[in-house]
């Protein structure tokens, strides 16, 4: 899995600064981010506030753990109908 190099509070940050005017290429270069992120970034962040982004996070990694779990049922069941002969 990927690491990013900045935190959400971080990228909040950056966002705001953009917002309040500050040109997008001059961050890029200040902190060592494409320009084009921050733009995907608005789009994942854009009106949050640290505490949303860490919400956020949180339920994603919840959510990973949900469709495991999901995935791990399916197969046992898959798994007693072909010891018990079960067809479909």
């Amino acid at each position: 899995m990927k690491k990013n190099r900045f935190t959400t509070e971080q990228i909040i940050g950056f966002i705001k600064q953009a917002e309040a005017g500050r040109a997008v290429a001059e961050l890029a270069r200040q902190h060592g981010f494409s320009p084009a992120s921050i733009y995907g970034w608005r789009a994942k962040y854009g009106g949050m506030e640290a505490d949303d982004a860490k919400r956020l996070k949180e339920l994603e990694l919840e959510n990973g753990r949900l469709k495991r779990l999901l995935a791990e049922a399916h197969l046992d069941i898959e798994a007693l109908k072909v010891g018990f002969g079960v067809k479909r």
